[in-house]
């Protein structure tokens, strides 16, 4: 399939959303790019959070996954029911009750300004990082398969993307958002079917036959009982609960969406569709990835290692699609793939831009400056914003050796674990903080985690029980509850007791 033809698919389909920028973002204002004028319709929200939750790293990496390590994912997707349902019936009942534009203003109100500010920044850190390795796996694919063969260095087709999300979300943002993300969920499951469907007819299986091949492979092999292994089902099952609480319930960019539905029932309704809708999504893919791993075995296609066909994973579908199964599936794949992006980085931006302004620079409590002056200051954050992302986009790509996947929730298990505590702490505790002290237990708590991990504690802990001095122990993606209990145990030796009643607005 040409690169040309590629590229002018992926014109195409930018144009089309900026048609669609272009309708939403009339007679926009700052309510309208920060909450969506609350009028947001909950079923739209529900089935383009599908798209903004999946991301292309799940596009790419979760396929690829299957190739080494089976359906084992799957054991955190099915805990995701129960985050979301956390999520759905008690934090935005809160977050709605407090009617808020930023849902860090809350651990102001909870426990003071040190508290809000270390919550803004965490979220700023954790968004930022999680957001930008997610568009690399696109901005790879872009590279690798279309603008490299015409000369284009890896940087440049890294800031034109991102340039082009920040601009058809430029003056409409969530209302802008809610939309374009339910036209690109849209094509991205009409890429995962039409792969699907050309995998099977090019193996040459009923879909029955195939189901039954799938089923008794060694890809479908779902739990891990090997309580050592990272991907333990237990790890995943606690993973599953607390990492949408951590990358959904207390991220900016998808509370956002949500504040911007009519009311709480209808928001409530958008979050249980949603996490449905998730799972029966992520089982495609797995399934997918399956069929492209028995692919790969019947075209004799190695992967990982030196001269391997293809060089790691993440790689697997857009290698087989685009060099196999002909140029309407290339095209399907490459649609699919910019659509799970572009929510990516459209989103964190607008939301990062949000938590700027009105968490840390506290832009609608200067009531002093004027509109337009306002409005200049959202630029010029979207523009830092904009190199920051950038830069964190080109260090991945010089360092990247695994599944992305992988990296993006390990990423947030050091970051997303003081903002879950400080949430926790304050929404089932009625003690007060030491409000100065939160900054400092925020940094402390991800550096003891790192350490534990990194040289292998655990490990040497047991290994001393046991005798055995090579024993290994990582707590894989649960390492994010490891981290949320050391920060909520320093809050509370940093805390006493006080008056609050739970009544009070933070219940």
């Amino acid at each position: 399939m040409s690169s040309s033809l590629l590229l002018v698919v992926f014109i195409a389909y930018t144009l089309m959303l900026f048609a669609i920028a272009w309708f939403t973002s009339r007679k926009a204002d700052r309510n309208t790019f920060y909450i969506g004028d609350r009028k947001s319709n909950w079923l739209l929200v529900a089935y383009g959070m599908v798209g903004a939750s999946l991301s292309g790293v799940t596009f790419m990496s979760v396929p690829g996954m299957v190739y080494n390590g089976n359906f084992h994912y799957f054991q955190m997707v099915l805990a995701f029911l129960i985050g979301y349902s956390i999520i759905a019936f008690v934090l935005l009942p809160l977050y709605y009750r407090l009617n808020l534009t930023s849902i860090y203003t809350y651990l102001e109100q909870r426990f003071g300004f040190c508290s809000y500010k270390t919550g803004a920044t965490f979220f700023f850190i954790s968004r930022l990082l999680g957001a930008a390795i997610r568009t690399y796996v696109v901005i790879m694919v872009l590279h690798v398969f279309v603008l490299e063969k015409m000369g284009v260095p890896f940087w440049l087709v890294g800031l034109l993307f991102i340039l082009l999300a920040i601009a058809y979300t430029y003056q409409g943002g969530v209302k802008t958002i809610v939309w374009t993300d339910t036209i690109q969920t849209t094509f991205m499951l009409l890429a995962v079917v039409v792969t699907l469907v050309m995998v099977i007819s090019k193996l040459g299986f009923s879909f029955g036959e195939f189901c039954t091949t799938i089923v008794n492979s060694e890809y479908t092999k779902t739990f891990d009982t090997n309580w050592k292994s990272d991907s333990y089902f237990l790890k995943h099952l606690i993973a599953g609960i607390f990492m949408p609480l951590a990358m959904t319930g207390l991220d900016q960019g998808m509370m956002q969406k949500n504040l911007s539905c009519k009311n709480i029932g209808e928001a409530q309704k958008n979050m249980m569709t949603g996490v449905v809708l998730i799972i029966a999504v992520n089982f495609m893919f797995l399934f997918l990835g399956a069929a492209l791993a028995i692919f790969c075995e019947k075209e004799g296609l190695t992967v990982g290692g030196d001269g391997a066909t293809i060089a790691v994973t993440d790689r697997i579908f857009p290698y087989i699609t685009i060099n196999y199964l002909g140029a309407f599936a290339g095209m399907c794949f490459f649609i699919g793939l910019i659509s799970a992006a572009y929510p990516t980085c459209a989103n964190a931006l607008t939301a990062l831009t949000t938590s700027v302004c009105i968490d840390l620079i506290e832009i609608e409590k200067r009531t002093d400056w004027t509109d337009s002056r306002k409005k200049h200051v959202r630029h010029v954050v979207q523009s830092i914003i904009t190199l920051l992302f950038l830069g964190i986009i080109l260090l991945v790509n010089a360092l990247n050796n695994e599944a992305i996947v992988l990296l993006v929730y390990k990423v947030a298990s050091y970051t997303y674990g003081p903002l879950l505590a400080l949430y926790m702490f304050g929404l089932f505790t009625k003690r007060r903080v030491n409000d100065a002290c939160v900054p400092l237990i925020c940094i402390v708590a991800p550096l003891i985690c790192f350490v534990i991990e990194y040289y292998n504690l655990i490990g040497c802990f047991i290994g001393l029980l046991t005798g055995n001095e090579k024993a290994m122990f990582s707590f894989g993606f649960s390492l994010l509850l490891v981290n949320t209990v050391l920060t909520a145990l320093g809050l509370y030796w940093c805390s006493s007791k006080s008056n609050i009643k739970m009544s009070e607005g933070w219940k």
